[in-house]
């Protein structure tokens, strides 16, 4: 699995969500490096990861299977974990299996209806399967401040905050991942369920109120009602925060290690 590591401490794992890249951490992992041994990944087939193996169905649970198995290739033992979208959906399967030290889940898939998820899905693959000759003017309006707004606002609340380097290297990274249309798919499969089997885990689920994806003021409170013993955080970014505010999406992370290690 391809990944940055940098800082050092207790190891902080970072996941991303379907279509994005390890990249899209940057703006909080220079800060999270004064505390932790940062490593940011690249899932399974997204960015530079190969893809799972061959036979393997894309789900979830797959994917959380596929962190165990980084976990213990890397040596480590019951990292805290950060994920975000589907990462963060992987980071409450961890803290399930008590794979994790603390789990911090920002807009985590699974709280959805059967229409909100199909609304995610039709949103995430009209961009992903755009036809290979509109990619260049994608290209080139994601340059823009006004062309990433008009792309990115179900993603976050601040698009002309994100580099025009950066979001074009994630449409790049999305349009050439062999997992997108997979995992995308197979999030028919996903839905969070049995929250009893976390009482007891280092759980921190953070929404951004701007999210226009998995919609803050649905699925957030359903998020709360089954997990009331977590610690919810509202952030004031979008669906992926981390360039709308990354000191408090650096900040939720470093709470929620803390809190875990209180206990």
């Amino acid at each position: 699995m391809n990944h940055h590591r940098q800082g050092s401490g207790q190891a902080l794992v970072l996941i991303h969500g379907i279509g994005h890249h390890w990249q899209g951490w940057r703006p909080v992992i220079d800060r999270l490096a004064l505390d932790f041994d940062v490593v940011a990944c690249d899932s399974p087939g997204f960015g530079r990861s190969a893809p799972l193996p061959a036979g393997v169905h894309p789900t979830v649970h797959a994917y959380t299977d596929e962190f165990e198995r980084f976990f213990a290739d890397l040596g480590l033992d019951r990292p805290h974990v950060a994920g975000n979208s589907m990462g963060g959906g992987i980071g409450l399967e961890l803290a399930r299996r008590g794979a994790a030290r603390s789990v911090t889940a920002i807009s985590p898939v699974g709280f959805w209806t059967a229409r909100e998820r199909r609304y995610c899905q039709l949103s995430l693959s009209s961009l992903a399967t755009l036809p290979a000759v509109a990619h260049p003017l994608a290209r080139a309006l994601a340059a823009t401040k006004p062309g990433r707004v008009a792309l990115f606002a179900q993603l976050f609340a601040h698009p002309e905050r994100v580099p025009a380097q950066e979001v074009v290297s994630m449409l790049d990274d999305a349009w050439a991942s062999p997992a997108f249309a997979g995992a995308l798919a197979a999030f028919d499969q996903y839905r969070f369920t049995d929250p009893e089997q976390l009482r007891g885990a280092g759980v921190t689920v953070a929404w951004g109120a701007k999210d226009r994806l998995l919609l803050f003021g649905r699925q957030a409170p359903r998020a709360r009602a089954a997990l009331p013993w977590a610690r919810h955080v509202t952030l004031g970014g979008g669906h992926t925060p981390f360039f709308d505010d990354p000191a408090a999406v650096a900040e939720v992370v470093r709470s929620s290690a803390s809190a875990a290690e209180a206990h």
